[in-house]
């Protein structure tokens, strides 16, 4: 199945040549699959216990199956089989060394290769494959648990040997110095060589022959969309080389209740208002278009506010009080997010323009004609904030 998926999908996307650049911003993407995957497939039983247990039936052939596939898995990713192979029963107390987690592995090769440490990043399109891969792996239908089982790991063994190609080629590295990628797939006794061959087995086990054509169907979808993950992720580190393009910038509310992205640059232009309320709050606004802020969780806990004219919508969370965005008098088809709720973690420089709120109706015009920048033009780490 490797082989005509190959032939049928073409190179991997991380085959690609990609710049140290593009490869520092798709790392932690990746390292958020990585972390992310073990939990999953774990995770993906609690379903099918809770509905056997609702229905008070014994658990099925199925589940037994797929589920000693998804446990070994998980304890491979989580590095307990490599310790057993290493010093036998012995090393059982080991496995309580996270370090030799498999994704914190991959953190060790990229902290070497980019000379610093990275953390995982779930951007809004790595969420949407992980959890459409764990509604898969999770499906109370045999058939279509096995096909995202095998095409989620097939699929592995071809990225991480497209990607480590690929470091090895664009840091000038040696191969067997990146541990995370020799112990998958390098060597004469790679891991993913095993993982492939188990959950294989698993379609001799579940799918009748008269299911094949469906099991195939299934396996195309599941096998497309971690490639598809790939793909996006490809276009959006080879997007952000510019500046001026639009990057998702996730944010919260101080309890974490309201949680946020916001499409905009990476380099940002905000404004510093001196209006009675922006004093006593510190917002730091962020201008945007109505379709170019999502919220991810939490619109139940906002809270609206208005006075004077009534135009404006402030929305605080009711939680913690905090105003992470809100519709503004300038724009009340649009929205002003609070720069100091956005993660660090994605922005690059911040430009900040200030506005006369006191006196709001003549700044008004002013800032449509211009919006001189003050001379706080600096990198983010280096922004001191005022009030």
């Amino acid at each position: 199945m490797t082989e005509q998926a190959r032939a049928l999908f073409g190179p991997h996307p991380f085959a690609a040549e990609m710049s140290e650049d593009q490869i520092a911003r798709l790392l932690p993407e990746y390292l958020a699959m990585s972390q992310a995957f073990p939990y999953l497939q774990a995770g993906s039983q609690r379903d099918l216990i809770f509905d056997a247990m609702n229905h008070n039936r014994d658990i099925a052939r199925d589940i037994e199956l797929t589920s000693v596939v998804g446990n070994f898995i998980c304890w491979d990713e989580t590095g307990g089989y490599g310790q057993i192979l290493q010093g036998g029963k012995a090393a059982l107390p080991d496995i309580l060394v996270t370090e030799n987690f498999h994704a914190n592995l991959l953190r060790k090769d990229a902290s070497q290769l980019l000379g610093r440490a990275i953390q995982p990043y779930y951007s809004a399109t790595t969420k949407r494959y992980l959890l459409s891969l764990y509604a898969g792996l999770s499906s109370k239908d045999p058939l279509v648990r096995c096909a995202y089982m095998v095409a989620f790991e097939l699929h592995a063994a071809d990225m991480i040997q497209s990607l480590w190609t690929t470091l090895v080629k664009t840091f000038k590295a040696r191969p067997d110095d990146l541990e995370y990628f020799r112990s998958h797939v390098g060597g004469e006794d790679p891991a993913e060589k095993y993982h492939g061959e188990m959950t294989s087995r698993l379609i001799g086990e579940l799918i009748p022959a008269d299911r094949n054509d469906r099991f195939l169907d299934e396996f195309d979808r599941a096998y497309r969309l971690s490639l598809q993950w790939c793909r996006d992720l490809l276009r959006i580190v080879s997007r952000k080389g510019d500046h001026h393009s639009e990057i998702e910038h996730h944010g919260r509310c101080h309890c974490g209740s309201v949680k946020f992205y916001v499409k905009a640059p990476r380099e940002l232009s905000a404004v510093r208002c001196n209006c009675s309320i922006c004093q006593m709050s510190g917002f730091l606004h962020l201008l945007v278009p109505g379709n170019k802020l999502g919220i991810e969780c939490g619109e139940e806990f906002l809270t609206a506010y208005q006075f004077n004219k009534n135009i404006a919508r402030h929305t605080f969370c009711r939680v913690c009080g905090i105003k992470p965005f809100y519709r503004p008098r300038s724009n009340p088809t649009g929205f002003s997010v609070n720069i100091r709720c956005l993660d660090k973690r994605t922005i690059e420089r911040i430009t900040v323009s200030e506005f006369d709120g006191e006196h709001w109706d003549q700044a008004f015009r002013s800032m449509q004609q211009d919006l001189q920048p003050c001379v706080e033009d600096r990198p983010w780490s280096e922004l001191e904030w005022r009030a």
